[in-house]
């Protein structure tokens, strides 16, 4: 195959096949992908019946135990070749991830970047996964003894992703389950399933076995059946909380990985305070806040400002919020799209005029256009209102300000979720103090909590899931240890 089947803004005639144990395949009906920003057809995608969900399952268990034992340079080539063909097609690629996803080109542009440095990262990890060795002869009972300790994959592996990352978060299910030599089913969001298809493209052009690998574009009604399939016994899901604790609650013998929402934090601290740090702070946390119309866990969601710069500070904000434009995710000037649809952009509306209701003030935005919400930003906002309480995900601050670091971690804590904060600061003891005191899975010093590196561990606490993401990360919790003693040995 030389690349994706048609440009994204082409309706084909024919829908787009999902992928059954390796190999392209019509469905038993037809799901239609629509562009987020005006509604237009980008194409169809073939829906597998559950003769064909069967076959995928069955496929995976059977072919377990041979891929498992597989060399590591099958699995680290095969990586290899999907992030190279990524990098070859990305212009194409990012094209596909705007029209299903709506995010602006630029964003969709990193998001390829991202995801070819995912797979490739997960190449190098496969060919070092090797286990360690321990001296048991630390005790007189166990001399001329060693252990050696390897992880093997836990078996196959559902993959459940959402609609804000389609190819990168698709890509941290598949890339760490097939360094550890894990088939790997993957259920990609309903709404945007063709950067998921488009991996299987490039999947099926290695030499990875016959079962390895299906993508299945199934609806949300029908997951649950693949959740409680005992032949699957890793689940790993990024999502709603609730969908996400549900799935937990369902399989509690299963091994399950969840990778829920956030109330992402930035808390500007007092020593934060020249003309250049509040203008740094001031545009990292506007754009991303808005980045992905605010649909990312770990967007900036809640604005901590201490009194002393406050002042200085949140007018630099609001400026810096008023000046990114919207539309058109296709124009390149274009910084915050519309989101996933209109239900979603109403929603985040009706949770600002509630905000403003109990006395929260609007300082920029609040409009909306069909899906598109204005970059907006709130002041007075009470404590117990869903703008900052609960999860946005959309184009919405809310600024708070609080006399001192003891205040910002306790407004920071006050939350169900705790994914990521950042933290703007010069003072180290402020940025070791974050670190251990902040209920969070981390803590990015200098920078907004949107930061992350694909290669690093990723996950949060509380109600923000559990496990952690990040290729040798996910590798980890995709398997288990397993020890084998070794006898009479001279050490």
């Amino acid at each position: 195959m030389s690349g994706p089947s048609a440009e994204p803004n082409a309706v084909e005639a024919k829908p787009r096949p999902c992928w059954i144990a390796g190999r392209p395949e019509q469905g038993a009906r037809e799901l239609v992908v629509r562009h987020p920003f005006d509604g237009t057809e980008v194409a169809a995608v073939a829906v597998p019946g559950p003769d064909q969900v069967e076959r995928a399952v069955a496929a995976a268990a059977a072919v377990a135990g041979e891929f498992r034992r597989s060399p590591a340079y099958l699995r680290a080539a095969a990586l290899e070749h999907v992030s190279r063909r990524l990098d070859e097609l990305s212009e194409e690629v990012a094209e596909t991830i705007t029209a299903e996803n709506g995010k602006p080109l630029r964003w969709a542009t990193v998001e390829v970047r991202r995801a070819v440095s995912t797979f490739r990262f997960a190449a190098e990890e496969a060919r070092r996964f090797s286990g360690d060795l321990q001296r048991l002869d630390t005790d007189p009972t166990a001399e001329g003894r060693m252990a050696v300790v390897r992880r093997v994959s836990r078996g196959p592996v559902l993959g459940i992703s959402p609609f804000n990352f389609p190819l990168n978060l698709v890509a941290h299910k598949v890339a760490p389950a097939i360094a550890v030599g894990a088939p790997i089913l993957v259920k990609p969001a309903p709404r945007t399933p063709l950067s998921a298809l488009l991996l299987g493209e490039l999947l099926a052009e290695t030499d990875l076995p016959d079962g390895t690998f299906s993508v299945l574009p199934v609806g949300n009604e029908e997951t649950m059946a693949l959740v409680e399939d005992e032949r699957l016994p890793v689940v790993s899901f990024t999502g709603s909380v609730p969908v996400g604790w549900s799935i937990a609650d369902a399989v509690p013998r299963k091994h399950v990985v969840l990778e829920l929402g956030g109330n992402g934090a930035a808390v500007v601290c007092a020593d934060w305070s020249s003309d250049a740090d509040l203008n740094f702070a001031a545009e990292r946390i506007a754009t991303f806040s808005n980045y992905q119309a605010g649909q990312s866990c770990i967007a900036v969601q809640r604005v901590i400002v201490d009194r002393a710069v406050a002042d200085e500070f949140v007018p630099r904000l609001v400026e810096a919020v008023r000046g990114l434009r919207s539309g058109d995710p296709h124009d390149p000037d274009v910084v915050v799209g519309p989101m996933v649809d209109e239900d979603a952009a109403k929603r985040v509306e009706t949770w600002i005029g509630e905000a403003t209701e109990r006395g929260a003030k609007v300082l920029v935005g609040g409009g909306r256009s069909g899906a598109t919400l204005e970059p907006t930003v709130l002041t007075d906002v009470p404590a117990d209102v869903k703008v900052w309480s609960e999860e946005v995900f959309g184009p919405v601050l809310s600024v708070s300000t609080v006399d001192g670091f003891d205040e910002a971690v306790a407004q920071v804590n006050d939350s169900a979720f705790g994914l990521q904060t950042g933290v703007f600061t010069h003072d180290l003891r402020v940025a070791f103090r974050a670190s251990s005191e902040l209920e969070v899975g981390g803590v990015i010093v200098g920078d907004v909590p949107s930061y992350r590196a694909d290669q690093m561990p990723y996950g949060g606490v509380k109600g923000s899931g559990v496990g952690r993401e990040g290729v040798r990360s996910a590798m980890s919790d995709l398997t288990e240890e397993r020890v084998m003693v070794l006898t009479g040995l001279t050490l």
